[in-house]
């Protein structure tokens, strides 16, 4: 299956020009062990949208619709329960649809969901952007459709710096594609208020975004187990299942990340623990030992041996040093 399938018939520009719609329904399709962060993050965006909107006294324009197979409350893969509507009871109406599909450590299982699959087929032709996050594409292929995104995402030359324009050979990021339907909608101002108002990342020890940067070089199966790494660094990871993430042997899989990343699936781990910990030592006020067994990584102590390692510090004081930045700064 080609990365990139179909682009809608006509852009969302020249589609309202001739019919006006006021609201848009977001509907994100979920299972147990879905990734929550990239869903969150699409979440968080449509509703600063509608709050932006409000505050120009406009009326929500989108409606986010978090559904299942069965309904009812669903666990992510960080054990973060989410409540959510059966797809049998949910209905298409006349108002825009865009579709999200989770990825996550729960995908393989979803894949054999019968209930699952015949609802994405139903809702497939009905939705105008069909966009799977990560290694939701499994779903997708599982069920035999195309991905579906945004047409202005591709070779468009007045582009924002918040979302990136992509060749047609690769997938733009859900959060690109969030963005840029809030623009079209609502104007670019609203678009980077929104985009400014996501909190940002802060700057960690080691650059990890070959898995979301779409190089020619990493290859989308790769490139899918890189982000599942990522997003699984809090619970206990066995390379066979990452293995699976990319549809390879274990032995391909080793040695394709290896070429591919620039590194083992091991090391790559490693790092995205120590990057999440790094993070929440500057956005919380946890133990460290909390900190070390939340981020994948034993004990405090353990946590302090690989900073001293690796950053030449320890989580206290890269802690401290990071708190006194600002009024350094100033």
């Amino acid at each position: 299956m080609e990365l990139v399938n179909t682009l809608p018939r006509c852009s969302r520009q020249s589609a309202m020009r001739t019919q006006t719609r006021e609201l848009t329904r977001v509907d994100i399709a979920l299972f147990n062990g879905f990734a929550l962060p990239k869903v969150a993050a699409i979440i968080e965006i449509f509703q600063k949208a509608n709050a932006f909107g409000a505050s120009q006294q406009l009326h929500p324009r989108y409606d986010v619709s978090l559904l299942s197979a069965a309904g009812g409350r669903i666990a992510s893969s960080s054990s973060v329960f989410v409540w959510t509507e059966s797809v049998d009871s949910h209905q298409v109406t006349d108002d825009r649809h865009l579709l999200f599909i989770a990825g996550g450590a729960g995908v393989p299982h979803a894949c054999r969901d019968e209930r699952l699959s015949n609802w994405l087929r139903r809702r497939h032709p009905f939705s105008e952007i069909v966009h799977p996050i990560a290694e939701g594409r499994l779903l997708l292929e599982a069920a035999k459709l195309p991905s579906r995104y945004s047409a202005l995402l591709y070779g468009d030359s007045e582009t924002s710096d918040y979302y990136q324009v992509r060749a047609l050979s690769e997938a733009p990021t859900e959060v690109a594609t969030a963005l840029r339907i809030v623009e079209e909608d609502m104007g670019s101002e609203v678009a980077r208020h929104v985009a400014e108002s996501v909190a940002p990342q802060q700057d960690m020890p080691w650059d990890m975004s070959v898995s979301r940067s779409g190089a020619p070089k990493v290859s989308e199966k790769i490139m899918a187990s890189a982000r599942w790494l990522e997003e699984n660094v809090d619970r206990p990871v066995s390379i066979d299942a990452a293995a699976k993430i990319a549809a390879m042997s274990e032995r391909n899989f080793l040695r394709r990340f290896k070429s591919e990343i620039g590194m083992t699936p091991s090391d790559y781990l490693l790092r995205a623990r120590l990057n999440m910990s790094c993070r929440m030592l500057v956005e919380s006020r946890l133990p460290v030992d909390k900190i070390a067994r939340r981020c994948g990584i034993g004990s405090g102590g353990q946590l302090a041996k690989l900073f001293r390692k690796y950053l030449a510090t320890t989580p206290t004081d890269y802690r401290m040093g990071r708190e006194a930045s600002p009024a350094e700064q100033a």
